[in-house]
C-alpha cells in the first residue's frame, strides 16, 4: 500500500504566504532558492528528515504556476515510471513527468480520474 508522504501548497506571494502559515501554525518553512521551493516542517524529523511522528507528514511550498493551481498531496511509490503506467492503463493522465529533484529522489504529477492534481515521490 502506497501511502501519502508529502503536501504541497502554491502561493502568489511567498512571503506574504510562508509569514502566514508560520504565525497561523507554528510551521517551520525552510527556503531552498535553489530549487525555487520552501521546505514545510509540521512536525519533528529525525536525522535523514523523517517524521519521526507514526503518520505524520511536512510539505513543501511553491509559486503557483502550470498545473500547481491548488493544494496537492503526494504519494510515496517505489518506482514512479511502474505507478505512472498503472494510472495511465487506470484513465488517469501524466501532468509532468518523471523529473529528478537534485540527489534526493524523482517526482511526478498526474490527473486522476476526478481531474484531480495529485504528486508523485521515488526516494533517490
Amino acid at each position: 500500500m502506497d501511502k501519502v508522504v508529502h503536501f504541497e501548497v502554491p502561493f502568489d506571494d511567498g512571503e506574504r504566504a510562508t509569514t502566514f502559515y508560520r504565525e497561523a501554525f507554528g510551521w517551520r518553512l525552510d527556503s531552498m532558492p535553489q530549487f525555487q521551493y520552501t521546505m514545510v516542517g509540521t512536525t519533528a524529523t529525525d536525522e535523514q528528515g523523517r517524521p519521526t511522528e507514526p503518520g505524520a507528514i511536512n510539505g513543501g511550498m511553491l509559486h503557483r504556476q502550470g498545473p500547481i493551481t491548488a493544494p496537492v498531496i503526494t504519494v510515496g511509490v517505489d518506482d514512479i515510471d511502474d505507478a505512472l503506467a498503472r494510472i495511465e492503463k487506470l484513465g488517469g493522465k501524466v501532468a509532468i513527468g518523471k523529473q529528478p529533484v537534485g540527489e534526493m529522489g524523482f517526482s511526478a504529477y498526474f490527473h486522476d480520474t476526478e481531474g484531480n492534481l495529485i504528486g508523485l515521490w521515488q526516494n533517490g
